[in-house]
């Protein structure tokens, strides 16, 4: 990946629906090439283009990363976790928690009630850190491209 795909997917960060038209020009290329490109680095696996919600914009109001520690395989509890419609993504991690958990709820009581009645009582889990994050109606994570 050299600096010209770094500034195609910084761009994509900020418009991925951005024509290739305006693609081009901004990354020093034209259309076509910016499309070439594009398409060299999902044929290679090196970037998938996908659709993300913003779980505020659908109805969501609290938020918050869940660290959770666990007593044995923390792959089954994750797995346990993705099955409700509250958590929007669960990794293992090697740190001080087992696993990292996004939850999205309606009303912060929604979240509190999550966490006390089927996070806890999930079989490995030995403690639930909650990072909450309220009231938060946009926000954009970039990944550093470079």
């Amino acid at each position: 990946m050299d600096d010209t795909d770094r500034a195609i997917l910084r761009e994509l960060q900020t418009d991925g629906r951005i024509p290739y038209a305006d693609l081009g020009p901004k990354v020093g290329l034209s259309a076509s090439a910016a499309r070439q490109r594009l398409q060299r680095l999902i044929d290679t696996r090196a970037v998938q283009v996908v659709g993300v919600t913003d779980p505020m914009a659908m109805g969501g109001q609290a938020m918050a990363l869940l660290g959770i520690r666990v007593d044995g395989d923390p792959r089954a509890v994750a797995d346990e976790l993705s099955r409700h419609d509250e958590v929007v993504y669960a990794v293992l991690t090697a740190g001080t928690f087992d696993l990292f958990a996004e939850a999205v709820c309606q009303r912060p009581r929604d979240l509190l009630d999550f966490v006390n009645d089927v996070v806890r009582p999930v079989e490995g889990v030995t403690a639930v850190e909650s990072f909450p994050y309220f009231g938060i109606h946009t926000h954009r994570f970039f990944w550093n491209v470079g």
